[in-house]
């Protein structure tokens, strides 16, 4: 009896909580001249248009938020990347925040890993993706993020025995970046390494492209947003983003609607 009782007061305290926590619902499409994620070109040299939904709950002392949202990415080449992902995030005081990503390409995959609904491990086409995120703080500007793959269509290991495809890489991307503003701009400098290291005498090909545990995405971004009335303001944003481990340089421009 004192087992249920204990268990009664669990559940009601977990459903205070939850009334304690209000929600919204943001909606919003980012367009850029191009796709570049974490130093890699996805969607081709054609613009891409992100739109995007987030539904989020937050406690009222905002100490706690939950977000459960979805983004893609869709460029205006047929032949380029198309992108269609699902977000989990929580979030402890704005200084910490743990992520469940689920990213998925239509298109970019023939057979089973083509169809969104095939979630079996060799088959399937999504990549899930967890991620931990210290945001820093007003006097701490600096931000540090680790991703790492854990199921799906991530780059395979290849057994040295018999060079038969293996386990996956689990591969892991770790992002230093430090925010600062002045004036009517906001700026963001950040660099982003690989961390995995493919066996390239085996055939093996790294999920970020890298040959080694590198740099991959090393830029600046500035943001600023334009009055265009007394009650609508444009959010523009340009950054310069290189890919030292895959020679690569990129300008960016992109605009949120």
């Amino acid at each position: 009896m004192k087992t249920k009782k204990l268990l009664f007061v669990i559940i009601c305290s977990g459903l205070l909580n939850i009334q304690s926590l209000f929600a919204q619902v943001t909606i919003g499409t980012d367009i850029f001249n191009r796709y570049v994620w974490r130093g890699l070109e996805l969607g081709g040299n054609s613009p891409s248009l992100q739109p995007w939904l987030d539904l989020s709950w937050v406690s009222k002392n905002e100490n706690h938020c939950i977000s459960f949202g979805t983004w893609g990415a869709y460029t205006f080449s047929a032949t380029a990347n198309q992108e269609t992902d699902l977000y989990l995030t929580y979030k402890f005081k704005k200084l910490f925040s743990f992520t469940l990503n689920d990213y998925f390409f239509p298109g970019l995959n023939a057979g089973a890993k083509n169809q969104y609904f095939v979630y079996s491990a060799d088959s399937t086409g999504h990549v899930f993706e967890g991620v931990f995120s210290f945001n820093g703080t007003e006097k701490l500007p600096f931000s540090l993020l680790f991703a790492m793959n854990f199921y799906g269509n991530d780059a395979r290991k290849i057994n040295p025995a018999d060079t038969t495809i293996g386990d996956i890489f689990m591969s892991k991307y770790l992002e230093l970046s430090y925010t600062h503003s002045f004036k009517d701009f906001d700026f963001k400098a950040f660099v982003g390494m690989a961390l995995d290291k493919p066996n390239l005498d085996l055939g093996e090909t790294a999920f970020y492209l890298n040959e080694k545990p590198g740099i991959i995405n090393l830029g600046i971004k500035a943001s600023k947003k334009i009055e265009i009335t007394e009650k609508f303001s444009l959010p523009v944003q340009l950054q310069v983003i290189t890919n030292p481990e895959l020679q690569k340089m990129y300008y960016l421009f992109g605009i949120s609607l």
